[in-house]
């Protein structure tokens, strides 16, 4: 210790302390290159004993590597690692040098270790990912070494057993932090501990914790506000956001672009934007992102969306794509989504995978074969082709097509396949009529080991459906009914009554709908009213029709159904009256439309 006084002293007393103290104020602005060429010119070629200096100077090598190897052999040669600041400082080097093995060598060989040394090694471990080393790093130092944590690091703990998912473990960690009173609390820990909980699944605590805080900043509320709309309490989300300024606590980009989604749902949207509007958030490139994303999820006017992007100063592949992918909710509009793809690609802007997924679906709408090869050929010179989901995206493509053979062979080029992809082509071969190359399909998923799931059940039943396969039908659900790991949707209900209905079965299809668990859909009352129709039971199908009509007044399509039944049964009368309502309804039936495309012209 005396040494240490010594030689502390000698640094204040020397011609350097003022070189020194300069170098100290440019790391502490965070100027290290300067601090490190004033360090090399002045004190390390001079040889002069610079020991309180070099915690500073280890911290200026951030971006020079090198010159931290060249610090710490400094170090070690001048015998100054037995000095625990000048090692934590190392540990923290090395920490962002992502050489986690390194400072574990260091924390390990030190001869004492104080609260700092942990902090860092345990910083170390959870910033380059060591979360499972982190936590039990963290039990050490408090169960055997005694040492209390700073509330940074326990909210840093806190988070790496949300990422964990080490639920337990943080719970406890919770539980400490209220039964030792030596630990201190921090806005900063109690902020954690609410995501910590959202992220738990637990927003009765999320709330209990957040109440609890006797101080609250932006980032709290907005922690709160972003747990509620990832649990789609979109009314509560919204109410957080009003309580937060009645607070006087204002919003800052990050809560204003959590909150978008909420204001999505509950048409708060032109209220939020108009805020972010008057403050100068609507310039950012991700707030401006999140914007065009609400007004799209909302059915917002696409003229509004394109006012957006064209007001947004970086305009990056996020923003590109929420815009793309805007235009091709819309048939209408899936045509000039096509056009901002190319527009995009002028600009010098690559697409991504989620670009590249919404144009497939737009071609997919528009059932343009010629634009998707071109998405097919874009796919494959960028490497995009890879992605599965791409994949399963361009097999639907060339499915609804048309082009069932380019269905197959973009599976059979698929390196990666999920039940996705086995479902997508099942569906493929049974929208075409071939139900027994879709059963064949089925059962190679089967043996492939490829769980299946409600989609893959959905796409065969259809299959079967389709192709009169009523037998291999019913077994496939009758198996799937006994399986307890397998969801029985009420889309699955629906496409099996109807296979019902279509082989003639309406006795076993009206016993299986009241047995449902679920409420019947008026499509499942719909295909068994067709079923009827079908098989000469008019008394029925019109009894049920009436029914329908009358839970869904303003569903042309159940209107239509009735008057087909009437006039099956040959009640003209009846169909007048049907017509007559459904004009005083003013309800118009949609009708179908066939499209043809020809050497890349649409007749």
């Amino acid at each position: 210790m005396g040494k240490t006084i010594k030689r502390f002293i000698s640094t204040l007393s020397s011609p350097f302390s003022e070189v020194h103290n300069t170098i100290k104020q440019l790391v502490v602005k965070g100027k290290y290159d300067q601090a490190l060429e004033l360090y090399t010119a002045k004190v390390h070629c001079s040889h002069t004993s610079s020991t309180f200096l070099l915690p500073s100077i280890i911290k200026a090598c951030v971006h020079d590597q090198l010159f931290g190897f060249q610090l710490h052999s400094y170090v070690l040669k001048n015998g100054y690692s037995s000095e625990s600041a000048i090692s934590n400082s190392l540990i923290s080097m090395y920490a962002k040098f992502f050489e986690t093995k390194t400072a574990y060598q260091l924390f390990d060989t030190m001869p004492d270790r104080d609260i700092i040394s942990w902090n860092s090694m345990i910083n170390c471990y959870y910033m380059n990912g060591y979360l499972l080393e982190s936590l039990e790093l963290f039990k050490e130092m408090y169960n055997v070494h005694g040492f209390v944590p700073k509330p940074e690091l326990i909210a840093s703990v806190v988070s790496a057993c949300v990422q964990t998912k080490n639920f337990k473990l943080g719970r406890a960690i919770h539980a400490l932090t209220i039964v030792d009173e030596r630990m201190e609390t921090s806005i900063f820990l109690t902020t954690a501990l609410v995501d910590f909980y959202w992220k738990c699944c637990e927003p009765d605590l999320a709330f209990l914790v957040f109440q609890r805080m006797e101080v609250k900043n932006e980032v709290s509320w907005t922690a709160m506000i972003s747990g509620c709309v990832a649990e789609e309490l979109h009314t509560e989300a919204v109410e957080l956001f009003r309580s937060m300024q009645f607070e006087n606590v204002k919003p800052n980009r990050v809560t204003l672009t959590s909150l978008l989604p909420a204001c999505a749902e509950l048409t708060y949207g032109k209220e939020i934007h108009g805020y972010a509007f008057r403050h100068g958030f609507d310039s950012d490139a991700k707030f401006s992102s999140a914007v065009v994303h609400m007004y799209s999820g909302c059915g917002g006017a696409l003229q509004t969306i394109k006012n957006v992007f064209d007001r947004s100063t970086k305009k990056d592949v996020v923003m590109w794509t929420a815009l793309i992918t805007s235009y091709t909710r819309n048939k209408s509009s899936c045509q000039e989504a096509i056009k901002l793809f190319n527009e995009m690609l002028l600009s010098g802007i690559q697409p991504n995978d989620v670009t590249l997924l919404a144009l497939i679906c737009a071609c997919t709408n528009l059932l343009s074969v010629c634009h998707g090869r071109g998405m097919h050929g874009y796919a494959f010179t960028s490497g995009l082709s890879s992605h599965l989901f791409i994949g399963n995206s361009l097999i639907n493509m060339y499915s609804k097509c048309g082009f069932l053979k380019d269905s197959a062979q973009v599976f059979q080029e698929m390196s990666i396949r999920d039940s996705a992809s086995w479902s997508a082509l099942i569906n493929a071969y049974g929208t075409h009529g071939f139900g027994d190359k879709a059963l064949e399909r089925f059962n190679e998923m089967k043996e492939s080991g490829i769980k299946t799931d409600s989609i893959a059940l959905l796409a065969i039943l259809s299959a079967c459906n389709h192709c009169g396969l009523f037998e291999e039908g019913k077994e496939i659900f009758d198996e799937a009914s006994k399986d307890r790991s397998c969801s029985i949707t009420v889309e699955l209900y629906a496409c099996y009554i109807d296979l019902l209905g279509r082989a003639g079965k309406l006795e076993d299809a009206s016993e299986v709908i009241s047995r449902m668990p679920i409420k019947p859909t008026n499509r499942i009352w719909s295909s068994l009213i067709s079923s009827c129709k079908l098989h000469g039971r008019l008394e029925v199908a019109e009894r049920l029709a009436h029914k329908l009509a009358k839970s869904e007044p303003e569903n042309a399509a159940n209107y239509a159904l009735l008057s087909l039944v009437y006039a099956e049964s040959g009640n003209w009368p009846g169909v007048e009256d049907v017509r007559r309502d459904m004009k005083e309804r003013k309800l118009r039936k949609s009708y179908g439309f066939s499209r043809i495309e020809l050497d890349d012209k649409i007749l």
